[in-house]
């Protein structure tokens, strides 16, 4: 630098873009444009994988839950099988008896956790019949007849 003479102040990115031409500001703004959609289409494919994946991982999760209850059920069934028949003697029958109900008993618990048969109310840990505590009316065919 030559004594006396101030370096040239680099101007505001304003000032830059008023000495540009129309047609380069133009291009700029398409070329600026089209990143933005590139950017935001590469953006929207992601959320739609991660999307796609976390589906995929529920339905996998669930599949294992329903084999498992059904596995579980088979083998359940054939250790009580086998149990009977170590100490009963009544081999192969026990074994053949409780694998089939083991069986069954996965398969109904498969038909359960799918929906595809109603659970019944006391089997979700309801009684029949009102509580004691709670007070019925009169009218009620349950009510005690010791209040009269």
């Amino acid at each position: 630098m030559a004594a006396g003479k101030k370096p040239e102040k680099a101007g505001s990115l304003g000032e830059q873009n008023a000495q540009l031409p129309d047609s380069e500001l133009e291009s700029r703004r398409k070329r600026l444009g089209v990143a933005l959609a590139e950017r935001d289409f590469e953006q929207g494919r992601q959320r739609d994988e991660a999307g796609r994946r976390r589906i995929n991982s529920g339905g996998m999760a669930y599949a294992v839950k329903i084999s498992s209850e059904f596995i579980a059920g088979i083998v359940v069934g054939t250790a009580i099988g086998w149990l009977i028949d170590k100490l009963a003697g009544t081999s192969p029958w026990g074994l053949i008896v409780f694998l089939l109900l083991g069986f069954c008993a996965g398969v109904l618990n498969v038909l359960r956790s799918a929906g595809l048969i109603a659970v019944s109310k006391s089997e979700r840990g309801f009684d029949q019949r009102p509580s004691d505590k709670i007070a019925t009316p009169k009218g009620n065919a349950w009510a005690d007849d010791e209040e009269d």
